[in-house]
């Protein structure tokens, strides 16, 4: 897919998701925070006022490590495709 369309898609997805009211799933959650946090190249680290939150999202994030921006954003994309088709 070329970088701008997969922006906007990625884009898209992420106004989907926070347009969304009722409550995704925590693992579902997790995900999506791990891809969004990779595919926009933000490497702060979790600031959860609750440690074991932290372990979570440093995990989630430590499981794609090794993808590209590019891969992140399609991989959130799928993620929120599928979940919204249930």
């Amino acid at each position: 897919m070329i970088s701008k369309a997969l922006d906007k898609e990625f884009i898209a997805s992420v106004d989907r998701v926070n347009a969304h009211t009722e409550p995704f799933p925590a693992d579902f959650l997790l995900r999506l925070y791990a891809y969004y946090k990779k595919a926009t190249n933000d490497y702060e680290r979790p600031n959860s006022r609750k440690p074991i939150i932290n372990a979570f999202k440093t995990n989630a994030l430590f499981q794609i490590q090794n993808i590209s921006e590019d891969e992140a954003k399609q991989e959130y994309i799928n993620l929120v495709n599928a979940y919204f088709l249930k």
